[in-house]
């Protein structure tokens, strides 16, 4: 079957983009049986190398003006290099606008490790999405970002482009966001991305076991450390807000009575910079079983972040691009319920499977 490509825009060129364009990349020039990696080959007859990034935004002055297949290798970025030559892209990096896109306080490390603010003046984000064709518009920003988020939402709706929101701001789960894009006839999925095998599935599970085998969890933690610039930009503990809620709920939902405050912490922890992409988490899991006897469980999960993340994303983008073929309005509520931390609406990860399976075939309409 011919099918055509899915074009998309990214907001944010950074380590979550380049991990995606390699991996673009890296699927459209292997063969059938050499899938390893993703969890759907095919989405509705479109493959990862269906996928064709046709705009793109930065405000890093080394991304900035450059052609998309440089500036995802750009510094900041830090990301595990497994393509090392992607398909050459005529799209330039355009300034986009910073708004609360940036923290105050990454100034204060290496010039490697933090942002530079390009003076090219912002473009206009909108034409930019209406002449280059773009379906969807993919939010990679910085943790916190919740202007900035507003801002590109907006900027879709108003050039007729879905969106998929990657970052822990509620745009894709709050119904106010969710009425103006059914009323505009367009798809929306969010919020804060769940990676293929990450922290806060790992965390769900568990907690689904414990809860469905009896025990029950006194006290439980999940810490997280890296060193990319989501780390650093994390150290402004005034932009984590929306993550620790986006992240604590994730697991809580898992429980039929959620746990008290005190007796869970989820969240993003420190930046150490030589782990660059690498994440490392920590959970902790501490339960009373049969006849009142303790039970605990401490688990390390060591993995290259951004990859992580785009084995989901490039999922989501065939989803998207599936709903706006079918005319689906809206959130896109059985993607998001498996695709996202903080959804619309929250499943188990076992039903959500099943939602999502059967929204691909056809049998479940959002």
């Amino acid at each position: 079957m011919n099918v055509p490509g899915i074009k998309v825009a990214i907001v944010g060129v950074g380590n979550c983009a380049s991990a995606l364009l390699q991996g673009i990349t890296y699927y459209k020039h292997r063969s059938i049986g050499e899938d390893e990696g993703l969890i759907h080959r095919s989405i509705g007859g479109y493959l990862p190398g269906d996928i064709e990034v046709v705009a793109a935004f930065d405000v890093d002055s080394r991304k900035v003006g450059k052609p998309l297949h440089e500036a995802v290798f750009a510094p900041p970025n830090c990301t595990n290099v497994f393509v090392r030559e992607i398909d050459q892209s005529p799209v330039m990096v355009k300034m986009g606008h910073l708004l609360d896109g940036m923290s105050q306080h990454m100034h204060m490390y290496p010039v490697e490790k933090r942002f530079h603010l390009s003076n090219e003046p912002a473009c206009d984000v909108v034409e930019e999405l209406k002449s280059s064709g773009a379906e969807m518009v993919i939010n990679f920003l910085p943790v916190g970002s919740l202007e900035a988020s507003k801002f590109y939402a907006e900027a879709a709706l108003e050039a007729g482009a879905g969106f998929i929101n990657c970052i822990p701001v509620f745009i894709g789960s709050d119904p106010v966001w969710v009425e103006k894009f059914e009323k505009a006839g367009l798809p929306i999925i969010g919020d804060d991305i769940k990676s293929q095998v990450g922290a806060t599935i790992i965390h769900r599970v568990l907690t689904r076991l414990f809860a469905e085998r009896g025990v029950k969890i006194d006290h439980t933690y999940q810490i997280n450390i890296g060193g990319n610039t989501d780390f650093l930009n994390m150290l402004n503990r005034d932009r984590v807000t929306m993550k620790r809620v986006s992240k604590t709920e994730a697991v809580q939902s898992q429980l039929e009575t959620p746990l008290h405050e005190e007796d869970i912490y989820i969240g993003p922890s420190d930046y150490i910079s030589w782990l660059q992409d690498n994440k490392v988490c920590y959970v902790r899991m501490e339960g009373t079983q049969f006849g009142g006897n303790k039970i605990s469980v401490e688990l390390k999960l060591s993995v290259e972040d951004s990859p992580n993340s785009a084995g989901v994303v490039i999922d989501l983008i065939r989803c998207c691009k599936l709903a706006l073929d079918r005319g689906i309005a809206g959130a896109l509520t059985s993607v998001a319920a498996y695709t996202m931390k903080h959804p619309l609406v929250q499943y188990t990860d076992e039903a959500a499977r099943s939602l999502l399976e059967a929204f691909i075939e056809g049998k479940e309409d959002r």
